[in-house]
C-alpha cells in the first residue's frame, strides 16, 4: 500500500501539516503500519511556478508528481483562503496528468481560522477531485482553530473522532480497490506469463466420440 500525503501549509510549523500528520498516522495504523510519503508543497513552490512558465518539471517536482500518480491512496490537505483551497494546492494538482488519480481513493481535509469555511471541502475540494475521477471518501475533515483541543458536539464529534472515521474510510477503500485497479504510471504489470487456456474440442469430434462410445 502506497499512501501519499499532500500538504499545502505555508508556515512551519503549520496546523495544515499537523492535521495531515494526524490523518496519515491514523490511516497508517489501519493499513498495518504503512509509512506514508509526505509531499510538502511549500518546499516545491518555486518548482511549481517554474513548471508553469517553462513547461518543465524539475527533479523534485517530478518525483512528487510521480509519487501521487503511483499512490494507492492520497490524503490532500490545504489551508482555506478566500473560502477555497490555496493557489499553491490547486497549482500542484493542475500539473498532474489527467488520468493520474483516476480510481484512486482520496481523503480531503482543510484547516482555517473559523468553522464558517468548512463548506470549502464540499464546494471546492470535492468537485476538484471528482473532476480528476478520484474516489473521494465520504467523510471530509475540517479543523478550525477551536477544534484543536476541543471536544466537538453530539452531532459532529470532536476532531479526533472525525480523523478516525475519515482515515478508516480511506484505508478500507485502499484495501478494497487496490487489487482490482489497473497498474498506474511507473508500476509494472504481472509478467509471470499468460493464463492457461483450456483446449477447445470441436463439436464434430465430441459427437464422434459419443457415437463410438
Amino acid at each position: 500500500m502506497k499512501l501519499v500525503v499532500v500538504t499545502a501549509g505555508l508556515t512551519q510549523p503549520s496546523s495544515t501539516r499537523l492535521l495531515a500528520d494526524r490523518l496519515a498516522e491514523a490511516a497508517g495504523r489501519r493499513l498495518g503500519g504503512a509509512t506514508p510519503r509526505v509531499v510538502e508543497l511549500r518546499e516545491l513552490a518555486v518548482d511549481i511556478a517554474n513548471n508553469f512558465v517553462t513547461g518543465f518539471a524539475g527533479a523534485r517536482l517530478r518525483s512528487a508528481l510521480d509519487a501521487v500518480a503511483e499512490a494507492d491512496g492520497v490524503i490532500a490537505v490545504t489551508p482555506v483562503f478566500s473560502a477555497s483551497y490555496s493557489g499553491l494546492f490547486k497549482s500542484f494538482f493542475d500539473l498532474l496528468d489527467q488520468d493520474a488519480l483516476m480510481g484512486t481513493p482520496v481523503l480531503i481535509a482543510a484547516t482555517g481560522g473559523t468553522a464558517r469555511h468548512s463548506l470549502a471541502l464540499e464546494h471546492a475540494l470535492r468537485p476538484l477531485f471528482a473532476y480528476l475521477r478520484a474516489v473521494v471518501v465520504p467523510t471530509a475533515v475540517y479543523a478550525a482553530s477551536e477544534d484543536w483541543g476541543g471536544t466537538g458536539d453530539a452531532y459532529t464529534g470532536g476532531l479526533p473522532d472525525r480523523i478516525t472515521r475519515a482515515s478508516g474510510e480511506l484505508a478500507d477503500l485502499m484495501l478494497r480497490l487496490a487489487p482490482a485497479r489497473e497498474p498506474k504510471a511507473g508500476q509494472t504489470e504481472d509478467v509471470s506469463g499468460p493464463p492457461e487456456i483450456e483446449e477447445v474440442v470441436p463439436f464434430e469430434q465430441q459427437l464422434a466420440a459419443v457415437r463410438q462410445g
